[in-house]
């Protein structure tokens, strides 16, 4: 069983030391934000009218602590210039009239420290803590707002954007970043002693992240929701054994959960570790991003190019490109059974291709997908962690499991371990196996796409969007 460590907490936490804010900004009760927030382009919202044009001061920082209500729902924070840091705390608008930050018209806004050593400045571009209905992007493109992040040798503990103590109700749109430890963090830290910061108390409502670039981070270029099956609150440290493992006197709590996150449309390159990892999630949809050269690191411990992780629930992932990477292409940890996976190409690696690992009965739906040219199994379900409801595996394309080489075996296609359940299906609903990309007939420049559907008894199968569509 892969286990997601939290391993940067404590650099985080000492980091953190910088960021600590006043918490005092009652969070909205309408959770209706996703109306608003999906689609930036056709959003409907209100608006007070009032514009606000924002500069760094002398040390290239902007620190605003929203507590006394300088800012109000609706308004516009235009930024203007070149930001090392920008850290806002106890900001709210509201479902109907979200707050926008975005750069200042007809220029091009800058954040972050290149240069930042761990010992002086702030650890990241962005920080927003106990905020909720915002709306963070330029509305002229992703080349008018770039977030440089921190390429010196510390840079792991460094965060490009960070979500933090609450903030929800949360669009990021429109933006690039390069560089940095990890592109975005959006989770609430387990805190002794604060009741609603463990799960079920409180819940953090409808984050969406869209049409945004994230290149070269050293971790994850996204990291949603927290990892930690539990938390150890009196070693604060995670947990992820068994409740009949834990210390005797000591407190643990589940940390709280995301309800309704979207990606989409998204480009992430070159991550050193995950490209696009959840967790802590019900309701997830994963859709139309492209992840490449994902774990640069080569750590076996997080080679995700999309992760559902653990404690994840009604998830759908659909319409992605995973490809050219180092890690595993997909990975699966959720529970129970609602679970979609559609129409992804998953393509050329150095791993096993598409790696299910879930808990709690899960099952999943892993439909018209092409899996090829992977150096493992190009399927491979185990159900060791309790992935042991019944998997429908349908329509789909794989092609050279081992990278072709050698002999294929059957098993090498769809592997089942340690109690897993698959069910293929048949007719209309088979899937097609492919023991070289030659003989499929297809080719990696053309995406995978199977176009000579005699190879196929004349059906159209596997990943079907057309190249560019992404």
């Amino acid at each position: 069983m892969k286990i997601r460590h939290d391993y940067r907490r404590h650099a985080l936490i000492a980091a953190a030391t910088l960021l600590s804010f006043i918490v005092g900004c009652k969070k909205e009760t309408d959770e209706s934000i996703d109306k608003t927030i999906e689609n930036s382009e056709t959003s409907v919202t209100a608006a007070t009218g009032r514009t606000f044009t924002l500069g760094p001061d002398a040390n290239g920082r902007l620190v605003i602590d929203n507590k006394s209500g300088t800012y109000k729902a609706g308004d516009i924070i235009n930024l203007k210039g070149n930001f090392k840091a920008v850290f806002i705390s106890n900001m709210s608008g509201t479902a109907a009239a979200p707050i926008k930050i975005q750069n200042a018209s007809g220029t091009v806004a800058t954040i972050g420290d290149p240069s930042w050593t761990g010992s002086s400045g702030y650890p990241g571009a962005f920080s927003f803590d106990n905020c909720h209905y915002i709306k963070l992007g330029s509305p002229n493109g992703k080349n008018y707002m770039v977030i440089n992040g921190a390429t010196t040798s510390v840079r792991e503990a460094y965060f490009n954007i960070h979500l933090g103590k609450h903030t929800d109700n949360f669009e990021i749109y429109n933006l690039s970043m390069n560089n940095g430890g990890t592109g975005i963090v959006a989770k609430t830290e387990p805190v002794k002693g604060d009741a609603s910061t463990a799960y079920p108390n409180s819940t953090m409502y409808n984050l969406s992240i869209h049409g945004i670039s994230i290149n070269n981070t050293r971790n994850e270029a996204m990291y949603i929701g927290h990892t930690a099956t539990y938390w150890d609150l009196t070693a604060n440290v995670p947990y992820y054994g068994a409740t009949s493992g834990m210390t005797a006197g000591h407190q643990y709590v589940e940390p709280i959960k995301w309800y309704n996150v979207l990606i989409y449309g998204n480009t992430v390159s070159n991550s050193g570790l995950d490209g696009i990892q959840t967790a802590a999630i019900d309701k997830l949809e994963v859709h139309s991003n492209v992840v490449t050269n994902w774990a640069t690191q080569h750590n076996t411990a997080h080679n995700g190019g999309i992760l559902i992780g653990g404690r994840t629930t009604n998830t759908n992932t659909h319409d992605n490109i995973v490809r050219n990477g180092w890690g595993e292409l997909y990975q699966f940890y959720g529970s129970g059974t609602v679970h979609v996976v559609k129409n992804n190409l998953f393509a050329d690696n150095e791993s096993d291709g598409v790696s299910m690992r879930g808990a709690g009965g899960a099952a999943v739906q892993f439909v018209n997908n092409t899996v090829a040219n992977v150096k493992g199994n190009t399927l491979r379900i185990n159900g060791y962690s309790g992935q042991t409801g019944k998997n429908i595996v349908n329509n789909n394309v794989f092609i050279a499991p081992l990278k072709g080489v050698g002999t294929i075996y059957a098993k090498y296609y769809i592997y089942l371990e340690n109690g897993a359940v698959a069910t293929e299906g048949t007719g209309a609903l088979a899937n097609f196996k492919f023991a070289t990309i030659a003989a499929s007939g297809v080719s990696a420049t053309n995406y995978y796409q199977v176009t000579n559907t005699s190879k196929t008894g004349g059906l159209l199968v596997g990943y079907v969007n057309l190249p560019g569509k992404l």
